[in-house]
């Protein structure tokens, strides 16, 4: 079996896996603010699980990454700094344990459900825009820290990041509420976000020159109110060296992080026991 830890800014996600990813016991507890607090809860947490003997488990940190130390710089809603988190967990968790960022695994989750694409470009947009690349199933090393949804375009005059006038947050600032309020028939308004999003989208193509696109996060839900209006948008800029790839709605929006979870250490560990630190 396996374990998938989802960090989250407010609560953490815990999911039993057997060996073909059927999910079968999940926790949730509120993310303490502090990390030695959320270590004590993760310990609890485990030892109250009905299965306890874990191959690997996959944690997933909202947050920037030493990956060959195994600690969490900085995150976004928790003032973690430093932590050495990859150690600490395996002390919790008894099993050999791989850390990445939440948006990579949601990314890597999803393009196992697409094996026939070879470039996967993962674009989640809610209350800011993460990227993730994966190239048959494997997330990409080289962009593994991208920041996607930090690059600089120009909006009413200014250069601002991408995210700044595209993501859910800077919707709910433009309109006054949420996209979820946005009635489904409201052609100006979904028009003004696909354009938005069309902006940012079409240099992350130009980069990675992806087979497919997948829209995840709270915003990419309401894909289907703006999919034809994004697609046309991007078709102003389309050029035969950068072809606008089919996109798509998430498939699993709300449980792509802890399925990556499992993906990720079944990747890493699946073939063989690997004792912990």
């Amino acid at each position: 079996m396996y374990l998938g830890v989802d960090i989250g800014g407010t609560k953490t996600l815990v999911a039993v896996f057997d060996e073909r990813s059927k999910v079968l016991q999940e926790v949730k507890f509120p993310t303490p603010k502090k990390y030695d607090n959320w270590l004590l809860e993760l310990r609890h947490t485990v030892t109250q699980l009905e299965h306890q003997d874990f191959k690997a488990a996959g944690v997933a940190v909202p947050g920037r990454l030493n990956r060959e130390e195994g600690l969490v710089y900085s995150l976004g809603n928790l003032p973690w700094k430093n932590e050495p988190i990859q150690a600490d967990c395996e002390k919790v968790l008894h099993c050999p344990v791989v850390i990445e960022n939440d948006a990579n695994l949601a990314g890597l989750s999803e393009s196992m459900l697409y094996k026939d694409k070879e470039t996967v470009l993962y674009v989640t947009v809610s209350t800011g825009i993460g990227t993730a690349v994966m190239h048959n199933q494997v997330l990409d090393p080289a962009l593994l820290d991208s920041e996607g949804g930090h690059i600089m375009l120009p909006f009413r005059g200014k250069l601002v990041d991408w995210e700044d006038f595209a993501s859910g947050r800077a919707i709910y600032e433009h309109f006054g509420k949420k996209a979820s309020e946005i009635a489904p028939d409201d052609e100006e308004a979904w028009g003004y976000i696909a354009r938005n999003l069309s902006l940012g989208l079409f240099d992350n193509i130009a980069v990675v020159q992806p087979n497919l696109i997948i829209i995840g996060g709270s915003i990419g839900t309401y894909l289907k109110h703006y999919e034809k209006l994004l697609v046309k948008a991007l078709r102003k800029y389309e050029v035969p060296i950068v072809p606008i790839p089919p996109i798509v709605q998430a498939q699993r929006p709300e449980e792509a992080v802890i399925y990556g979870c499992f993906d990720l250490a079944k990747q890493r560990f699946g073939h063989h026991a690997v004792a912990a630190h």
